[in-house]
C-alpha cells in the first residue's frame, strides 16, 4: 500500500512539472504572443498544464488506480476545467482589473488549487 506521504510527494513533483508547463505557456502567451488579457492567456495555457498533469497523475502519482483511462480523463478534464476557470478568474481580477503583476496572481491561483486538486485526484479521479 502506498502511503499518503509517497502519494503526496509524487503529487508535488508532478504538480511542479505541470505548473512549469502552464507558467511557461502563460509567459509565452503574454510576452511573445502579446495577449492583452492575463486571464485569457492563462486559460489557454491551462490546457497544456492540464494535459501534463493528467499524464503525470495517471502514470506517476496514482499508478495503482484501476479505473479506465477514458473515465479518468473525463473526470479529470471536468474537474481541471473548473480549476482553469479559477486560474482565469484570479488572473483576470489580479492583472486585468487591478493591474498587478501576473506572476504573483499566478502564484495565488496555484496556491488555491493545490489542496483542492490533491484531494479531488486522490479520492475522486484516481481512487483505488
Amino acid at each position: 500500500m502506498i502511503s499518503i506521504t509517497t502519494d503526496f510527494f509524487r503529487y508535488i513533483i508532478n504538480g511542479l512539472i505541470a505548473t512549469s508547463v502552464h507558467y511557461g505557456v502563460l509567459k509565452f502567451n503574454i510576452e511573445i504572443l502579446n495577449f492583452l488579457s492575463a486571464g485569457l492567456a492563462s486559460l489557454t495555457a491551462s490546457a497544456f498544464g492540464i494535459a501534463s498533469s493528467f499524464l503525470g497523475s495517471r502514470y506517476f502519482v496514482f499508478r495503482k488506480s484501476r479505473e479506465s483511462i477514458k473515465f479518468q480523463a473525463i473526470k479529470f478534464s471536468g474537474f481541471y476545467g473548473l480549476i482553469a476557470i479559477l486560474h482565469f478568474s484570479v488572473l483576470f481580477v489580479w492583472h486585468d482589473y487591478l493591474g498587478l503583476d501576473f506572476r504573483f496572481g499566478f502564484l495565488i491561483a496555484t496556491a488555491l488549487q493545490l489542496p483542492i486538486s490533491y484531494i479531488a485526484n486522490k479520492y475522486i479521479v484516481f481512487k483505488k
